[in-house]
């Protein structure tokens, strides 16, 4: 094959497109086959696969793609592109076939021969340096004129900016992220404002347009550098530590240290104020006394302050008497064989008086048995079927019961006997098109019970109250003691120091007389002390002491043991607060897959990234997909692997099932899963496992605090087995200042409520545990 290109210039391969492999509309990630032409890569066959990120090909055109050979571990030799061009006709023949094709709409031979020739063979270059020459084709419209150089410039546009953008240093993915948000204006707009990025292209952190604007002599003290510098801040505050708001002062300081560590130049704050009330004027930032917002979080506590206000004002409740709620539970306890405790029956009466209600308490203090009792009792005296079989589309079912995660979903539903959902189900998420219930469409229902509100942000949370009628009576469930929500904010806990909405916190342990010593641990946690029995083994929990550099190998033992008494992945779960490290999630991950699954023959396994998936897999979904009714924290397991030659997809797919709910993953989309073998304890809240691993350690102690060991403690149902460091346990239980959020949500419920009465500790226990060790995990020579 002819090389025209010497072989130390840019290895290139010039063909024609013969056909799509595939194409992800999305992020335009394509894989077609090309009839190669010209190349200068040596031993290269007549046709080629070619993958990157670029728009749909027209078939049969010619071009000349960048890049390199790569070697897939599956499907074996493909051309690898950085970026492309396309090579447009040189011959009058070629030209008229070109421009009268089905790229150009209302072009035809007739036209398209007119064109060339008035314009020549060099038509196409001609027409893209001067569009106003086509005034002089006889017989062509402006408008047909118009379209015609558009087109032409879309596609020659493409081309230019792809190559400005990888010399500028991005890959061919982000470039074409790029490329999506600003079209044909991309150079114009990162030549002018390369900070602009920050704002909208998500991947784009300031750090990288700073780079950017280096290289193309922005100053350290230049006003796009310093409002990037300002929004970067914010959303770093707001999305890493949970604030709603920073203040003046700590904006100011913050952008300040920013600038000068990254450029070296010393900035003047009189220059970051200036630009702080630029953002405020144009709506980009909320400036309220001497604290600054993001707009979404701003409007997103007002809104969760005037529905509270609203659902607490509402005069269409109905109301009953004290007798025929007391004959009501008379009835309850009759037909379930139960004794409520009397703060149970105060709890079950002040939800069903109440048009919202609030009930808190930590873990073994009998919030399910009083979520039950609501239920009942609320439908015995509204008279309504709790049979979800005599409702349908036209007459919904009356009970609502929700949660953040499929898990904790899964479980209040398990608990009431009763259908319940993640609240971004029950509020019609679509994803891109945002939620379908609001103000404006609110939920059907008479009663509504969200389970784990703790885990709810400040976005979700005003999402859910403007959706909810002013005649439906809601329940917050939750404990204000474990980590507060992934998202911004710290809801429940407001809410409940606001002191404004009806409450009862649970403070007696249910369990406790049945001797869960994971829950007494729990309260210990909670109360910020040190049981002296921390590390004296228990019938339900025990601590191995061992260093961090231990801890893969105690895991490892722990759950070889677990496994040949007859455990399985399922049923043990292993948290860590870190994804790095030797005791990080992700080398306790491939360990645990070796263990629970290792490779096989039988099995088919599928290699991403860095990662190798292999049915039987237990997984993580860590995004949201409504659309196949799979949450964020929802643990599957992977049923089947089908290769791309045995599908008419063309493409590798991972099969993962989520207690019977099955979905496909495409090999592209794998970033949506991860093993779950050991997972965070962020992810894990919300859930409950038979036996907890636990693993402290001093080189955790960034993480290492008091309500994010008590989160994992209380994920335990039946066994804790603790290993690592005694002392690493006592420093996180003790720190518990660190990682304050700073919210107005309690003060501005404050300012527009009346403070309400809170009631009543618990009584009575009745709830037992079989008397099964820990160390029945364990070798006699570990204990």
């Amino acid at each position: 094959m002819q090389q025209q290109i010497a072989f130390d210039e840019k290895s290139f391969i010039k063909g024609v497109h013969i056909g799509t492999i595939f194409h992800n509309e999305a992020n335009l990630y394509s894989v077609v086959r090309i009839r190669v032409e010209e190349t200068n890569e040596a031993n290269t066959d007549k046709e080629v696969v070619v993958t990157g990120y670029f728009p749909l090909l027209s078939e049969y055109d010619t071009y000349t793609f960048f890049g390199s050979f790569k070697e897939h571990p599956r499907f074996g030799k493909q051309y690898v592109v950085e970026h492309f061009r396309k090579e447009f006709p040189e011959t009058k023949e070629g030209v008229i076939q070109y421009l009268s094709s089905d790229l150009f709409k209302g072009i035809g031979k007739k036209t398209a021969a007119s064109i060339v020739e008035t314009l020549g063979e060099r038509a196409i270059s001609k027409i893209l340096e001067d569009p106003s020459i086509l005034d002089s084709v006889p017989k062509l419209s402006k408008a047909k004129a118009k379209q015609l150089y558009e087109t032409l410039k879309e596609h020659q546009g493409l081309e230019q900016i792809m190559i400005a953008l990888s010399q500028f240093g991005f890959g061919p993915q982000l470039s074409m992220k790029i490329y999506q948000v600003y079209k044909d204006e991309t150079l114009e707009v990162i030549r002018h404002n390369p900070y602009q990025l920050v704002e909208d292209v998500e991947g784009i952190g300031f750090g990288r347009a700073d780079e950017l604007g280096y290289q193309l002599g922005i100053s350290g003290n230049h006003p796009d550098r310093i409002r990037a510098g300002c929004l970067y801040v914010m959303e770093q505050s707001c999305l890493q530590e949970g604030h709603v708001y920073i203040t003046y002062e700590q904006l100011l300081e913050k952008v300040k240290e920013l600038l000068e560590t990254k450029r070296k130049e010393t900035i003047d704050e009189a220059d970051i104020s200036r630009e702080m009330l630029h953002l405020t004027e144009e709506g980009k930032l909320i400036s309220e006394e001497d604290r600054f917002y993001i707009p979404s979080l701003y409007f997103a506590e007002k809104g969760i302050v005037s529905n509270v206000k609203r659902l607490l004002q509402q005069s269409e409740m109905t109301t009953f008497p004290e007798a025929e709620f007391l004959l009501a539970l008379g009835e309850l306890e009759e037909k379930a064989n139960i004794q409520y405790a009397p703060s149970q029956k105060e709890a079950i009466q002040k939800a069903i008086s109440s048009p919202l209600f609030i009930l808190t308490g930590g873990p073994g203090t009998g919030k399910t048995t009083v979520i039950k009792g609501i239920v009942h009792i609320f439908a015995q005296l509204h008279g309504l079927s709790l049979d979800p079989k005599d409702y349908n589309e036209e007459n919904p079912f009356p009970i609502l019961l929700a949660a953040p995660t499929g898990r904790a979903a899964k479980r209040m539903s398990e608990a009431t006997g009763l259908p319940a959902m993640t609240i971004h189900r029950l509020l019609g998420w679509n994803g891109v098109e945002g939620f379908h219930h609001d103000e404006d469409a609110p939920i059907a229902g008479k009663l509504l019970i969200v389970d784990e509100m703790s885990m709810v942000d400040t976005w979700l949370a005003n999402q859910l109250f403007k959706s909810l009628p002013s005649s439906m009576q809601v329940v917050l469930v939750g404990d204000e003691d474990q980590l507060p929500s992934v998202g911004p904010g710290q809801v429940l806990k407001d809410l409940l120091q606001a002191n404004v909405i009806p409450t009862v916190r649970l403070t007696e342990i249910y369990r406790q007389a049945e001797g869960s010593s994971i829950i007494s641990l729990a309260h210990s946690i909670k109360n910020g002390t040190i049981p002296s029995d921390l590390t004296t083994p228990q019938k339900d929990r025990s601590f191995i002491q061992c260093r961090g550099s231990q801890i893969l190998e105690v895991v490892k033992k722990v759950a070889e043991n677990a496994k040949r008494k007859g455990y399985s992945a399922k049923d043990i779960q292993v948290l860590a607060p870190m994804y790095r490290g030797p005791a990080g999630i992700d080398r306790l991950n491939e360990m645990l897959q070796q263990l629970f699954n290792p490779k096989s023959e039988e099995k088919r396994e599928l290699v991403f990234g860095d990662v190798v998936y292999r049915v039987g897999d237990k997984v993580l979904q860590l995004v949201n997909q409504p659309d196949y009714n799979v949450f964020n924290g929802d643990i599957g397991e992977i049923v089947a692997i089908f290769y791309a030659k045995e599908n008419t997809e063309k493409q590798d797919l991972v099969v993962v099932s989520f207690d019977g709910n099955e979905v496909t993953y495409p090999k592209q989309e794998l970033q949506q899963i991860t093993h779950a073998y050991c997972c965070s304890i962020h992810k894990a809240q919300g859930s409950e496992f038979p036996i907890v691993v636990l693993p402290i350690v001093k080189s955790y102690y960034r993480m290492l605090r008091r309500n994010l060991i008590y989160t994992a403690v209380t994920r335990s149902k039946q066994y804790l087995i603790l290993c690592g460091e005694e002392e690493a346990f006592k420093i996180g239980v003790q720190r518990c200042d660190d990682g304050v959020r700073q919210t107005t949500l309690c003060q501005k419920l404050k300012e527009v409520l009346q403070p309400q009465e809170i009631i009543l500790p618990m009584e009575d226990a009745n709830i037992g545990m079989e008397n099964v060790s820990p160390y029945d995990f364990m070798e006699e020579d570990e204990r």
